[in-house]
């Protein structure tokens, strides 16, 4: 029985100009023709064929494009005996259906040799990739392939904008001003050659499957610790059903918990125990993915990415330390603090629209504390404040007074509640003008709560006193060793 046959041949880089005659012939000569894509400039010399692009709309990777591909190709191979199977480019370069399909034993597989874009690429950069000693990478594989690479890279596979985001994130040490070329439509009426800079290639142009990126040199290796990390939060969010189903709101919880247990790892961080350290990096671990999931979700909704996360935060953390990038001087902590608050002050206005006003950007899901803080500081900005903190002295005993009156006048509890808020506000505005922290003075008061009350339990327990029984005197004077000790 004869084995079925799928010949292969390639469509070249782009114009059909660069079409090889074996592989016309072999066009020519076959009846049954299937294309991978029918993006391509020089399809139309296949005729009436079919092609695999519904498969890129059905399957969650491209790995599941290329196992279908393959099985399509035997199934009709075996139908008919031999069928041409022809793939953008070279067959021999970065064809992965290519490749599965060459190691299936269930069909003989005749490649033919066809031009590939890496021969336009070198003759638009001008360079000879054999003496320059060129690496040819995949893009979706950047942060593996170029690990430890200084350059030149040529880098396939950048279709699109959220390819060279992730090229930029893999390079930790990159200062931006970097060169690279970006390569696109080489061979075709609109061909572009794109001197650009690493801190912009992936805002340069709009790219698409003709695209690809050059780079002549790099001053540091590649780590790509931060694109690992993305490509794995794609594929949990492709593949895992609940990474699937979340939404920015669903995770919010989870972030907040993230972020909470990011602190205990802080405030448990000791210099003499350095498997503290160990706690912290998975902890802050946890809290960035919380960032990456974000990113992820944002990026499938083509809204924004990681990158433009790490650049804007890049560009503000630069904006705001003058000191450090500009003409303005800070020789202490406070003065980075007074520059920073100016700065940000100045953002305001700068940005300012008419439904804006000082207390824009003031979150009102942070926690109750740091809000009337950062409330209280936006008002003080325009002067509305105590001149000392002897006003916030008279405020508390001004509100505590007037609880007392709506409790003791029977009044209703959302009126209590409100009595209750404003002594805990002027409370808030005392600590800020005493320089002390709200939130870290309460969670400090907490602890040693929490602390001393523990040592009440064990005193309680080496005495054998039943602490829900316990009379409150009893509980006094267990408190009161404890505070002792």
């Amino acid at each position: 029985m004869t084995t079925p046959r799928v010949t292969v041949v390639g469509l070249g880089p782009g114009p059909s100009s660069h079409v090889t005659q074996a592989t016309l012939d072999a066009i020519a000569g076959s009846h049954h023709r299937y294309v991978r894509t029918m993006r391509h400039e020089s399809v139309s010399l296949l005729g009436e064929c079919t092609t695999f692009d519904d498969l890129y709309e059905a399957l969650p990777t491209f790995d599941d494009v290329y196992r279908a591909i393959v099985e399509r190709l035997v199934e009709a191979a075996t139908a008919h005996g031999e069928v041409l199977y022809a793939v953008p480019g070279s067959p021999l370069i970065l064809e992965s259906s290519v490749a599965l399909l060459r190691a299936d034993p269930r069909v003989e597989v005749v490649v033919v040799a066809s031009m590939s874009f890496l021969d336009l690429a070198w003759n638009a950069l001008g360079i000879d990739p054999v003496n320059e000693g060129v690496r040819v990478i995949d893009g979706h594989r950047f942060a593996q392939q170029a690990a430890n690479e200084r350059g030149p890279l040529l880098v396939t596979q950048t279709h699109a904008g959220w390819v060279l985001s992730d090229i930029k994130l893999a390079h930790d040490d990159a200062s931006g001003d970097e060169p690279v070329v970006i390569l696109h439509h080489l061979g075709l009426s609109d061909e572009r050659v794109i001197h650009t800079t690493w801190s912009e290639m992936d805002r340069t142009i709009e790219a698409d499957h003709l695209t690809s990126l050059y780079i002549p040199t790099l001053g540091s290796p590649i780590a790509g610790e931060m694109v690992k990390l993305h490509q794995l939060a794609r594929t949990l969010r492709e593949q895992c059903p609940w990474d699937r189903e979340q939404t920015h709101s669903s995770l919010i919880k989870h972030l907040l918990e993230e972020t909470y247990e990011a602190i205990d790892a802080l405030e448990n961080l000791s210099d003499d125990d350095p498997s503290t350290d160990e706690a912290l990096i998975e902890e802050l671990g946890d809290l960035l993915y919380q960032v990456e999931f974000h990113a992820t979700i944002a990026e499938q909704q083509g809204r924004f990415t990681m990158a433009d996360v790490a650049r804007t935060l890049h560009d503000k953390l630069v904006r705001r330390h003058p000191h450090v990038f500009g003409d303005a001087t800070a020789q202490t902590a406070d003065d980075v603090v007074t520059t920073w608050d100016g700065v940000k002050q100045q953002e305001r206005l700068d940005g300012t629209k008419k439904d804006e006003g000082i207390f824009t950007g003031v979150a009102k899901a942070a926690p109750a504390l740091s809000y009337a803080t950062k409330l209280q500081k936006r008002a003080a900005g325009v002067g509305f404040d105590w001149p000392d903190a002897g006003g916030a002295y008279d405020k508390i005993v001004e509100e505590s007074r007037e609880l007392r009156e709506a409790v003791n006048a029977g009044a209703d509890p959302e009126t209590v509640s409100l009595e209750l808020g404003d002594l805990l506000f002027s409370v808030v505005n005392l600590s800020r003008h005493l320089s002390i922290d709200a939130e870290g003075a309460l969670r400090a008061a907490s602890n040693k709560f929490r602390a001393r009350f523990e040592l009440v339990e064990q005193l309680a327990a080496q005495r054998s006193i039943d602490m829900q029984s316990a009379s409150l005197e009893t509980l006094d004077q267990l408190w009161d060793l404890a505070k002792g000790q």
